[in-house]
């Protein structure tokens, strides 16, 4: 099942001639999958989501440069910085071909990560770039760690928060966030 994932891992640097001819810096890429309305940042390496689903409504930021993922989760009153695996989550490549509307509608079946929330509170959000720091610094912020396949430890279902990378990805934020 995960023989070609590391075919998607293409170094940024090959993807950028491309992109940047797709969209020049002062041209970002918006558009919206479902309840998702998504802006690209191709030069910066940056794609924002807002999804304003009633059910798990909540704000990202996937950093590409620093492989980072940040989400705001608003029925938690919480943020959740996490690495993003890249032989999993989308290229900023897919994700600007997918707002295109240039790759077929038969996407990949979605691979479903789940991420633990560590229990210390991120002190500093200013070294993890503006963007995240803007969206995070209402409300407490955590780390998340993925959960490597087949050792998900006894997780309370309860706890999880469902993101959806737009047709990409689902991924569970599970654990009790601590304070709440």
């Amino acid at each position: 099942e995960m023989g070609n994932a590391g075919t998607l891992d293409l170094g940024l640097f090959s993807l950028l001639p491309s992109l940047l001819q797709n969209i020049s810096d002062n041209h970002p890429l918006d558009g919206s999958v479902g309840t998702q309305s998504i802006h690209v940042n191709a030069f910066r390496g940056m794609v924002s989501i807002r999804d304003n689903n009633v059910l798990s409504e909540w704000d990202g930021v996937l950093d590409y440069k620093n492989a980072l993922l940040a989400a705001k989760l608003f029925s938690k009153m919480a943020c959740v910085l996490a690495k993003m695996d890249e032989t999993v989550f989308p290229t900023l490549d897919d994700i600007v071909k997918a707002l295109d509307h240039q790759t077929s509608k038969h996407y990949p079946a979605t691979h479903g990560l789940t991420y633990t929330v560590l229990p210390n509170r991120v002190k500093n959000l200013a070294q993890f770039g503006a963007p995240i720091k803007d969206m995070c610094r209402a409300v407490p912020t955590y780390f998340a760690q993925q959960q490597k396949e087949g050792t998900a430890l006894a997780i309370d279902p309860d706890s999880c928060f469902e993101i959806q990378i737009l047709s990409f990805l689902g991924l569970s934020i599970c654990g009790e966030i601590p304070g709440l």
